[in-house]
């Protein structure tokens, strides 16, 4: 079993995404560590880049302050290697394939293996690109995350057997960020899915409260959920650790059904 699949071993499983360096690296670590002693099976964080395409404008700002502040790839990785020392819940990057490319993707991906991140999600690869990462992925033993989008209808159910970690199906079309409603047929999505793997699917784009978050996990895997936590941290700064360990409890309890 990969290390990302123990995160689903024991029912619903909560995934957080925060972005490295917002607002500073230090605190990116303490609230990494508040959100898994608060509930989180696993943490995607956000290496900041300078056109993250697929984010919304909450997500970019996150982006553009860490940059800011100097965060760079190495000092990212570096910080993973510190947190190791005590946090044993799968970790994955979210990135862009520019960033991976800029840094050598075999260097990348293999930095990925050392430090102790244990999957890659790029958000601006289509499925039939991603021959060129997804030999390194797995040379490394780091799983590249598939994505399925309402948009995907018959490709579906190749994406899911080919698929490793687990699968990120998109809830709306469009960039990150809170959404009132999700009215997408994820029922549909994820039964085609489940018809051709038992990779896990998490469900993310657009989830921002409990209410959502149960709904969702009824049908999946796993939630996703960030623009709702950046937001958080965006307003709060350094003191948001404990607001966000807060907010990750309250949505664990829900798709766990103990709210």
């Amino acid at each position: 079993m990969s290390n990302i699949k123990q995160a689903f071993a024991s029912g619903k499983a909560f995934i957080p995404f925060i972005t490295c360096g917002d607002p500073d690296l230090e605190t990116t670590a303490a609230l990494v560590r508040e959100m898994v002693r608060s509930g989180a099976d696993l943490i995607e964080l956000g290496v900041p880049f300078s056109d993250p395409t697929a984010e919304g404008p909450v997500i970019q700002a996150s982006s553009l302050r860490a940059l800011s502040g100097g965060v760079t790839t190495d000092k990212v990785f570096e910080m993973v290697r510190e947190l190791r020392r005590d946090v044993t819940v799968p970790m994955v990057f979210m990135t862009y394939a520019n960033a991976v490319f800029s840094y050598g993707a075999e260097r990348f991906i293999g930095t990925c293996r050392e430090c102790g991140i244990d999957g890659l999600v790029l958000p601006d690869i289509p499925y039939e690109e991603k021959g060129e990462f997804l030999g390194l992925c797995r040379e490394y033993g780091v799983d590249l995350i598939s994505f399925v989008a309402p948009t995907s209808a018959d490709r579906i159910a190749r994406i899911a057997k080919d698929s490793d970690g687990f699968l990120y199906v998109i809830s709306s079309l469009g960039v990150t960020g809170t959404r009132d409603q999700i009215s997408t047929d994820l029922e549909s999505i994820i039964r085609v899915v489940r018809e051709n793997t038992d990779t896990p699917c998490a469900v993310g784009f657009g989830v921002s409260t409990p209410a959502q978050a149960e709904r969702i996990a009824r049908v999946a895997d796993a939630v996703i959920v960030g623009s709702a936590i950046v937001k958080i941290i965006a307003e709060h700064g350094r003191g948001s650790v404990g607001r966000v360990g807060a907010f990750v409890k309250s949505m664990k309890e829900a798709i766990s059904g103990r709210s």
